[in-house]
């Protein structure tokens, strides 16, 4: 592997590492919306609160896998 070619790889993974940590930081946010609006800080309806907080779960612990799953199947394709 050249230079370039290790750098681009470095890059690709230092993306990779950037969008998965920001999506997480998002599902951090909506399960604490959620959460917020469930314990009526927020003047929401309860279903609300509780959609928001799973799909913030959903987007903290699954998302990522499948975003780290694409950027391997990308690197796989380059070779």
């Amino acid at each position: 592997m050249s230079r370039s070619e290790r750098e681009a790889a470095e890059a690709r993974a230092r993306t990779g590492f950037i969008i998965i940590t920001a999506v997480r930081f998002g599902g951090v946010a909506m399960v604490l919306l959620g959460f917020a609006i469930v314990r009526k800080i927020i003047d929401l309806p309860y279903a609300v609160g509780a959609v928001i907080a799973v799909a913030g779960f959903f987007e903290i612990f699954f998302l990522p896998r499948f975003i780290a799953r694409r950027f391997n199947e990308g690197n796989g394709r380059e070779r």
